[in-house]
């Protein structure tokens, strides 16, 4: 294996990563803003408040993209296990 192989696997690597949880970190960081904005205009500072609305918006988003997310993972690695002989 090379070196520039290897780095672009890695690199490929992190792409598919980033992709892979982008729609639940994207939903989570949204309903979290939109939860803070209203905690700031109501003055409520309730701990509880922040966090249950994160948690269901990330497992509305696993609902929703995970079927997506599992074929961007099979998908993958298929791809690295189709590549094995062409990298000796």
């Amino acid at each position: 294996m090379h070196a520039d192989l290897a780095l672009q696997m890695m690199a490929e690597m992190f792409w598919t990563g980033l992709l892979v949880c982008l729609p639940v970190l994207a939903l989570s960081m949204l309903v979290g803003l939109v939860v803070s904005i209203l905690q700031v205009v109501t003055q409520v500072q309730e701990m509880s408040l922040t966090f249950v609305p994160k948690l269901l918006a990330a497992g509305v988003a696993l609902m929703v993209f995970g079927p997506w997310m599992l074929h961007k993972l099979a998908q993958f690695s298929t791809k690295l296990w189709s590549d094995i002989p062409s990298m000796f």
